[in-house]
């Protein structure tokens, strides 16, 4: 879920990380050039920086100088490894469900073979004991 229409959660996350990026003294000129307005940036800045940009959770705390600009580009780029590591690690995991899943029809088939075969062989009949076995 987007914070803005027409914006995807990475394209605003490279976003203001562009921002971040431009020298001080230029980010308004930076602003017109794309057309966003500094009230849209500053709600996409604290939603990445101190929100939840893929849920589309903006912060209360409108205090955007709590953390310096360095400190928020530095937590976005930690955020970033994590997410990748977590990708990884889900994609791993999905692998290994779909082998599992793969080893359990395998399993499934081979049983059902079993009983099959069991069957079709005549059961054996046990040996009464006679009378005189008694």
């Amino acid at each position: 879920m987007s914070i803005s229409p027409g914006f995807t959660t990475a394209e605003i996350r490279e976003f203001v990380h562009e921002y971040q990026r431009v020298p001080h003294g230029r980010k308004g000129a930076w602003l017109v050039e794309r057309e966003v307005s500094d009230h849209v940036l500053r709600r996409w800045r604290d939603t990445v920086y101190a929100g939840d940009l893929d849920r589309g959770l903006i912060p209360r705390d409108s205090s955007h100088m709590t953390v310096p600009p360095g400190k928020r580009t530095a937590l976005e780029k930690v955020r970033a490894a994590e997410r990748a590591t977590q990708e990884a690690e889900v994609a791993q995991l999905s692998k290994r469900v779909r082998e599992l899943e793969e080893t359990n029809k395998a399993l499934g088939k081979a049983i059902g073979l079993l009983h099959a075969m069991s069957e079709e062989e005549p059961a054996d009949t046990p040996k009464t004991p006679g009378p005189s076995d008694s």
